[in-house]
């Protein structure tokens, strides 16, 4: 599976609409940047976060959310030493069938300790992404709304899978905001 280029992600983008809004190119302006980059396309954190709090003292179960386990934070984040924030993209997706996107994060957050975590985008899969970024420092951290906080890697496969992500009904197609796991 060769990773795909600046151009074949433009067309894609434009053609297919697989990232919207799209940006053609590398946007910084006083940000950290986003946008079409030479092997990927480095994807903005919408300005709508959910802090981890242990006010509640809950325990965390993925098969029984509480979402009392979270602060709701609007614009730029503060996120508690050694704790984590979900937020979503500011992009909209729609993966082509034969295509897979791996997601890595911005070195500029990696070198503050910052860890950005995105399952990957299975071929069909359709909407906002949901991101899990990590506080591994011991200090508060910032995150800006509205910014650069990871890069999407596109790997197109040689052939369609036989069954993709809207075949079997994928429980996080088309999520719109954050989306808390579902069993």
């Amino acid at each position: 599976m060769p990773v795909k280029s600046d151009r074949w992600i433009r067309r894609m983008a434009l053609d297919h609409r697989m990232i919207e809004p799209f940006e053609s190119g590398q946007v910084r302006n006083g940000s950290i940047s986003y946008g079409l980059s030479s092997f990927g396309y480095d994807i903005r954190v919408a300005p709508e976060f959910k802090v981890f709090t242990n006010v509640h003292n809950l325990v965390v179960d993925p098969k029984a959310f509480d979402e009392r386990s979270f602060v709701d934070v609007t614009g730029d984040c503060i996120i508690p030493p050694n704790s984590f924030a979900l937020a979503r993209t500011v992009e909209h997706f729609k993966i082509p069938r034969d295509v897979l996107v791996l997601c890595v994060g911005k070195s500029t957050y990696a070198r503050c300790g910052i860890i950005v975590n995105v399952t990957p985008l299975e071929p069909t899969w359709e909407g906002f992404l949901t991101l899990e970024i990590s506080n591994t420092t011991p200090l508060p951290a910032k995150i800006y709304g509205g910014e650069g906080i990871a890069q999407l890697v596109f790997f197109q496969g040689d052939e369609p899978p036989k069954v993709a992500y809207a075949d079997r009904s994928g429980k996080y197609q088309g999520q719109v905001g954050v989306t808390l796991p579902k069993l």
